[in-house]
């Protein structure tokens, strides 16, 4: 008889373009997270946790094909009774989840609604350094207003946002630009068809890599890229591409300068100027409560999201310099985005409503406070309540008990008693601050003996041995004295 062949054992490992998170990483994420949320109550906004399923039709960016049903996002199909259902999806990001949660429930929640919404979200993209399938968004939305007005709150409350969890003044810079001016810079280009108008935005957003040069390049002809590739260029006349460099280039030493030049960019174009002028608002606003040029400013360099975005749009980048790869020093770059987006909602009830929002990258954000060393440091364990003898649990018990109301995080060893050796190691693995021992002895004599473990690895890494008797690391104190000694210990190491 033959015998059975095993299933092979399941490789113990994450799937590709996904990762785990271990104690600090999630108690420094969880702390920034707070932080921010504390930003956002104070500006009136409120929660909002929403299903992290969506159908697919809701989400609206990424909808299934015959051939690539998932494309974009993980989604699946549901069956019914008859074998047939609609598609669902892990969410792609907070905002398609906003829409409609308001559609749905708009009738109930307040004109202006103002959320914010933390959590997970996952797109079904080809992984990469630094790039994974799962990640953290932040964001904060004001829906069902057009005034200018929210916008400017949105971009001081970012400002506050980073200087909360760590950013100084100085070392970000919130960006701030107008797609209406866009939209007018291409009207007075005298480009209508919309394939042409996508290449110019295209070619505008590489104004950072190429410069104007090689801007008036790609608008025209073409150029030659640093490989030796020849690039085709839109085919504008040096007449037609003229807008878009006084739009590249209209950043001044201040705002008014900046107005200025943009209203001459965009021309006679009606809603050129009507982005200009929602830029001037915002700008004055800005300067009312305090938020100068150091920390947030217009610059029409800003191109992100063309595609989504219907008005103003803002993004948080950090100024500060980091080492690359290769060791070479580069900004640190953008930690946050977010714009004026007046047509989202519109899918879902086939009227205008506006909108707009900020979302913070929050793995971004994270890797910039570990930059600047505000994060990143060894998180403290829980003091250990040692085991010298398995028959008196009970007593143990009580003992970590009370330094839990006391407010200090503590744990019993629940492992094998047997080697203390062990129970010592183990708290050392677990970056305890201080151990607590009471054996027989101990309780006839009604004392408790406190390790503190961090002196402890201090002087047995540096010190003399007269040094080592003059700074005891162990100490004996009364039971009843146990808490009042852990908490002196705790703050001197503090």
């Amino acid at each position: 008889m033959a015998k059975d062949k095993k299933s092979p054992r399941p490789k113990a490992e994450t799937p590709k373009g996904f990762r785990d998170y271990f104690g600090a990483e999630v108690t420094e994420r969880a702390a920034m997270l707070s932080k921010i949320a504390g930003v956002y109550h104070r500006y009136g906004f409120e929660a909002l946790e929403s299903s992290a399923v969506e159908t697919v039709e809701a989400l609206g960016k990424f909808l299934p094909d015959v051939d690539r049903p998932n494309e974009g996002v993980f989604a699946w199909q549901e069956s019914d009774d008859e074998g047939k259902g609609g598609w669902l999806a892990l969410r792609y990001d907070l905002t398609a989840p906003l829409a409609r949660v308001y559609a749905q429930h708009r009738n109930d929640l307040p004109t202006p609604y103002r959320r914010y919404a933390m959590g997970p979200v996952w797109r079904n993209e080809k992984p990469g350094p630094g790039r994974f399938r799962q990640f953290y968004q932040c964001d904060a939305d004001t829906v069902g207003t057009a005034s200018v007005a929210a916008d400017a709150e949105i971009c001081a409350m970012l400002a506050d946002c980073l200087e909360e969890v760590g950013i100084p003044r100085g070392d970000y810079l919130i960006r701030v630009n107008n797609r209406k001016v866009l939209n007018g810079v291409l009207e007075a280009m005298g480009v209508s068809d919309e394939a042409q108008a996508a290449d110019v935005l295209r070619t505008i957003d590489k104004f950072d890599k190429v410069g104007e040069a090689g801007v008036r390049e790609l608008l025209g002809k073409g150029r030659l890229d640093s490989s030796g590739a020849y690039i085709d260029g839109v085919g504008l006349s040096e007449a037609q591409a003229e807008p878009v460099i006084a739009f590249l280039t209209s950043k001044a030493a201040d705002a008014a300068g900046t107005l200025a030049n943009l209203r001459a960019a965009v021309g006679g174009s009606a809603i050129g100027a009507e982005g200009v002028d929602e830029l001037e608002q915002i700008a004055g606003l800005l300067d009312a409560q305090g938020y100068d040029a150091g920390r947030i400013e217009l610059d029409p360099s800003v191109v992100r999201g063309l595609g989504y975005y219907t008005g103003p749009v803002f993004e948080a980048e950090l100024t500060f310099e980091i080492l690359d790869e290769k060791g070479r020093k580069r900004q640190f770059g953008s930690v946050a985005g977010g714009g004026r987006y007046d047509d989202l909602v519109k899918r879902f009830t086939g009227q205008s409503v506006p909108a707009t929002g900020i979302s913070i990258g929050v793995d971004r954000l994270l890797a910039a406070l570990r930059e600047k060393g505000r994060i990143g440091g060894t998180v403290q364990g829980p003091v250990v309540v040692t085991v010298m003898d398995r028959d008196r649990m009970a007593d143990y018990m009580t003992m970590v008990s009370e330094i839990r109301n006391a407010g200090i995080r503590a744990e019993i060893y629940l492992g094998n008693p047997k080697n203390f050796g062990n129970q010592l190691k183990y708290a050392d693995k677990r970056g305890s601050p201080a151990a607590v021992i009471e054996g027989g002895d101990e309780k006839e004599r009604g004392v408790v003996q406190i390790k503190d473990l961090i002196l402890g690895a201090q002087i047995a890494e540096n010190a003399t041995l007269e040094e080592w008797k003059e700074r005891p690391s162990q100490f004996e104190v009364p039971r009843g004295e146990m808490v009042a000694k852990l908490k002196e210990i705790l703050a001197g190491q503090g």
